[in-house]
């Protein structure tokens, strides 16, 4: 860690400046998205198992102190988990947290989009892989688009601005699906990321369109799993748990041993990282 003008700054072995963390405050989700939850669903954890807010908040407190300027809140699906507007005003006080946003499948938005703003959110990304309700319904194993398109319009009444739909596509933004995704998005003047179909165990993914991850020369993220992984690289199996290492000990070795890019990882999910 190198200082710069009175602030802590985190730099990886690769020099990388690392100021963001991603928050999974649970892995379970109301929605069953076929390239996330596997179909005969995954071992939950235990209530024990997972971070209190309380020790959420000393992790991102002693981040921030670090150099951790940006926090988003994930899961499974974070606003399921009980309490969280409570979480987001604890994290939304905490001193050197510039920017605190949030990923969403949008189900529960219309109930929680104001409050969330009033917590002290920022804004909201929202997932939103097509137009057509048949296939969302199959893509999501049950879900139904109008609560998503719901929680959307919430979103933007709310001023969780700028609300960003992140939309998986297969080959390219110019995939049927992502073209009604795009022309919703412009209906509603909102901004859409293109993120391409990822495999943790192939290894496969590549940048993000329209955003700044997958990127991994300029990679500046760890990840924090609801039962308190400290994760330095999504394809990778390294993971440095902060109850057992220690606040110091776990950031320490998730920095140290950042990999300079990702490869595969047969330890942890899509569902429980928040991707």
């Amino acid at each position: 860690m190198k200082l710069q003008k009175g602030l802590k700054l985190m730099l990886d072995c690769f020099n990388r400046e690392i100021n963001y963390l991603r928050v999974s405050v649970t892995d379970r989700c109301n929605l069953r998205c076929t390239y996330c939850m596997p179909a005969d669903g995954v071992p939950m954890l235990t209530h024990t198992d997972i971070l209190s807010f309380d020790e959420i908040a000393d992790v991102v407190r002693y981040g921030a102190g670090q150099g951790i300027t940006k926090v988003r809140i994930t899961g499974g699906e974070p606003l399921v988990r009980k309490g969280i507007v409570n979480l987001v005003s604890i994290l939304s006080k905490i001193n050197g947290i510039k920017e605190l946003t949030m990923t969403s499948n949008g189900i529960l938005l219309p109930v929680f989009a104001k409050e969330l703003k009033a917590a002290g959110l920022h804004r909201i990304n929202i997932s939103l892989d097509t137009m057509n309700a048949e296939r969302f319904a199959a893509t999501t194993r049950g879900g139904n688009l109008n609560d998503v398109i719901a929680g959307v319009d919430a979103a933007i009444e709310a001023d969780l601005t700028p609300v960003k739909l992140n939309c998986v596509i297969k080959n390219s933004p110019e995939d049927p699906d992502a073209i009604s995704v795009k022309e919703f998005a412009v209906s509603r003047g909102i901004e859409v990321r293109y993120i391409h179909l990822m495999d943790l165990h192939l290894g496969e993914f590549s940048k993000v369109i329209g955003g700044d991850g997958g990127n991994c020369a300029s990679c500046n993220r760890l990840r924090l799993t609801a039962n308190g992984n400290l994760i330095p690289c999504l394809f990778s199996n390294l993971e440095y748990n902060v109850r057992k290492l220690g606040l110091e000990k776990a950031f320490e070795m998730a920095l140290g041993n950042k990999p300079v890019s990702g490869t595969t990882s047969n330890t942890h999910g899509f569902y429980n990282t928040g991707g």
